[in-house]
């Protein structure tokens, strides 16, 4: 356990030592306020259309029910925040393995008292931390809009659950990624391209069939974490995600072994 622990901490020391996790961290905080703020205020300026003279004015209940913080500001900003996610996350991961087999120090590790499973899993946890990091920052902004919007304290559950599996998931990609290269930069965009195109496999519906087009948004991430933006919690949702790291575990620690073949 104490090597694993040496391990995570390293990792740490070496993510919080590189400019890109300050950088990560500034963009996550500002993107967050900037999309919030924005509709916050295309929302304000709706409820002033109808309560303006213009439109007659209003009395009690008279304001369309789609006209709310939740659909108006909360919702909208979970999807665009789970974009933002998309983009920045590879950033993190783009490093964890690749810049080890560019130095030549994961022959290192692999003759070290780690094992091949405890430098996997020392890796994963060190990238997890740091994201949930990002999240307690990013956070702070859709937590006001629950608060203001009186959604309840098993909303605010959900989303931050769902925020949590989703860049979970996102950071097992790009770890996945990062393992099976010597290059950041390949890393990083193949990272990007795998997110995207899983976030949502409605973009291959032209081309499939009705059934198979059902059977691969099981798959999609979007689906999946919009029951969390709603205040929904499903169990098939987490298992989701829970699996997808589980096989990015597998597939990084077979990047391991491909490594000692060679």
């Amino acid at each position: 356990m104490r090597p694993l622990l040496a391990l995570v901490r390293k990792e740490l020391a070496v993510l919080f030592g590189s400019p890109v996790a300050y950088v990560t961290l500034t963009a996550i905080a500002l993107v967050t306020a900037l999309l919030f703020f924005d509709h916050l205020r295309v929302y304000n300026q709706i409820l002033f259309v109808y309560t303006s003279s213009v439109m007659g004015g209003f009395e009690g209940g008279t304001i369309p029910a789609h006209v709310n913080l939740q659909d108006q500001v909360f919702v909208p900003l979970m999807e665009q925040l789970a974009i933002t996610l998309i983009g920045l996350i590879p950033l993190i991961t783009m490093r964890a393995f690749s810049e080890e087999r560019a130095r030549g120090t994961d022959e290192f590790l692999l003759t070290s008292l780690l094992t091949p499973n405890q430098i996997v899993l020392g890796k994963f946890f060190a990238t997890f931390v740091f994201v949930t990091l990002m999240l307690a920052v990013s956070f702070v902004y859709p937590a006001a809009a629950i608060v203001r919007a009186g959604l309840g304290a098993q909303h605010l559950f959900a989303v931050a659950l769902g925020l949590l599996v989703l860049s979970f998931g996102l950071a097992a990609i790009g770890l996945v990624c990062s393992a099976f290269t010597t290059s950041q930069l390949v890393a990083a965009v193949s990272a990007y391209a795998v997110a995207f195109a899983v976030y949502d496999l409605g973009w291959l519906n032209p081309f499939v069939g009705d059934r198979v087009a059902e059977t691969l948004s099981l798959f999609s991430l979007q689906p999946r974490f919009t029951g969390f933006a709603e205040g929904i919690v499903s169990l098939a949702d987490v298992v989701y995600f829970v699996g997808l790291v589980a096989v990015a575990l597998a597939l990084a620690r077979l990047s391991l072994d491909l490594v000692r073949v060679r």
